[in-house]
């Protein structure tokens, strides 16, 4: 597709479009118009081709689920997709884990982490006794126990290459459990969450320290550590949610009021340089006198982004180390091609800057809570908390709400009120979508002035060629998990 690049671009609607605002102008006013429109079926088939409904039986022999279904979609605009999500039923305990993972740098940390954290979290929550009949089986040659129930969409990839090195670390991490007198009858979520993240990364930095039995294993492996993934992880329990989030994926709670109204409550915070907090912590961890340098340009070292990472070695180990590391590798090895480049951060003077410690949420089940949804930073980036809160639970319960008219509201001029008029008329829109995460990403992204869904303005944001559609949004990753409320309520306690 020709493009002009130099040419200004509004993402507006045009007045003459049924369903959008008449504010703003048309994105591109040239003969390229043409080139970026897509019909309502092109549309439709790009936002559901990733996405994905599970329902899950309310009880599985051991127990009652505390969810009753999830629903999760996908949108790239990187290519390939550096988003990825993972869910599975914790078989060996009790609960279900859910993860959105936003890499960058490429997807090699991104994917490697959604293989591999669930196992993490899900050994250290097992008992001591679980972990031996593990080893034992593992010692025999015998079929071992299922860890995981894992819901993947078919177009999920896995490191095939790398699955031998993946079972080889995990069975480390258990038998390590397994010589602790106090694992006993395993960890909590929270602690196995905590424990899971920072001993993965452990493993992510050591294994591409150490030589493998194959050069694509380790040239993953290289790949992986250079790379750099965020990740929200949620155990969803009968107990409640446990929320471990390292970056600025993000966890909010559906909350439906006694009135039928929605809020959101957040369960995870932007470890990013709008929160104080957290620059707050980064700074404390280096001398004073690096204190105007450590965030530069709301950038870690004035490169990255977020402030948590798995991964992402360049901005952890020493220069001496990365530099042994890379000159260790076999000539053969392109690293141009496996996105590892050379280079110092500037200002690199006390590492390490970045660590995966995940900040932990725990979250008791109430009968007003109804779904959590899960979602990468290139979602939350389209759309506020209680925009997508309002957006699911009128999706959920069919009834959009709206406040009577306020005293400051019945002084609006005719125009004014034809606005007002507008966005009430919008919200009342039936859904186009079955899938609740399809329904977000679609209204994330054509959304006009009055809160309708504009087609054209959708249509433009799904049309950019693939080396125009990073300017303009992230990778969109959008993960609903319904909550049995059920178990919240007095006959269950």
């Amino acid at each position: 597709m020709n493009v002009n690049y130099e040419k200004q671009y509004q993402w507006g609607c045009s007045g003459d479009q049924s369903g959008c605002g008449s504010q703003g102008a048309r994105y591109l006013s040239t003969r390229h118009d043409l080139d970026f429109q897509l019909s309502r079926v092109q549309v439709n088939s790009i936002l559901r081709a990733s996405e994905q409904a599970v329902s899950v039986p309310e009880f599985d022999g051991r127990g009652l689920s505390a969810v009753k279904k999830f629903e999760c979609n996908q949108l790239p605009a990187n290519t390939p997709n550096e988003d990825r999500r993972s869910a599975a039923t914790c078989l060996q305990t009790k609960g279900m884990l859910f993860g959105v993972f936003d890499g960058h740098g490429g997807w090699a940390c991104a994917q490697a982490v959604s293989e591999r954290l669930l196992y993490y979290i899900a050994v250290a929550m097992m008992p001591h006794r679980t972990l031996a009949d593990l080893e034992r089986c593992m010692e025999h040659g015998r079929p071992v126990l299922p860890i995981l129930q894992w819901y993947k969409h078919h177009g999920d990839f896995n490191y095939r290459d790398s699955a031998s090195l993946y079972v080889d670390r995990l069975r480390v991490f258990w038998q390590e459990l397994l010589d602790n007198e106090e694992h006993g009858e395993g960890m909590s979520p929270l602690d196995a969450l905590n424990y899971a993240f920072t001993r993965l990364d452990t493993d992510i930095s050591l294994e591409a320290q150490v030589p493998l039995s194959s050069d694509l294993m380790k040239s993953t492996a290289i790949q992986v550590a250079f790379a750099g993934c965020t990740a929200c992880v949620a155990h969803v329990g009968t107990e409640g949610i446990h929320v471990a989030n390292a970056g600025d994926c993000r966890a909010v709670l559906g909350v439906q009021e006694e009135d039928g109204s929605w809020s959101a409550l957040p369960l995870s915070s932007d470890h990013n340089s709008q929160n104080q907090a957290e620059l707050e912590r980064i700074r404390a961890q280096h001398p004073p006198s690096e204190r105007d340098t450590v965030v530069v340009d709301d950038r870690l070292l004035g490169v990255l982004m977020p402030l948590r990472a798995f991964g992402d070695v360049r901005f952890k180990w020493s220069c001496e180390l990365q530099q042994s590391v890379l000159d260790g590798l076999d000539p053969g090895v392109d690293l141009d091609a496996l996105n590892v480049y050379q280079y110092t951060p500037p200002n690199y003077l006390t590492p390490p800057y970045l660590d995966v410690a995940p900040e932990l949420t725990y979250h008791k089940l109430r009968p007003q809570d109804r779904f959590l949804i899960l979602g990468s930073d290139g979602f939350w980036d389209e759309l506020g908390s209680e925009e997508a809160v309002r957006l699911v639970g009128e999706h959920l319960s069919g009834i959009h709400l709206q406040a009577p008219v306020s005293a400051s509201e019945r002084q609006l001029n005719l125009g004014q009120m034809h606005e007002l008029l507008l966005k009430r008329q919008a919200r009342a829109t039936p859904a186009l979508d079955s899938n609740a995460a399809t329904h977000l990403i679609r209204h994330a992204l054509g959304t006009g002035d009055y809160g309708d869904l504009c087609q054209e303005r959708l249509a433009s944001m799904l049309a950019l060629p693939e080396d125009l559609a990073r300017m303009y949004r992230d990778d969109i990753t959008v993960t609903v998990v319904y909550l049995n409320s059920d178990l919240a309520k007095p006959h269950h306690s």
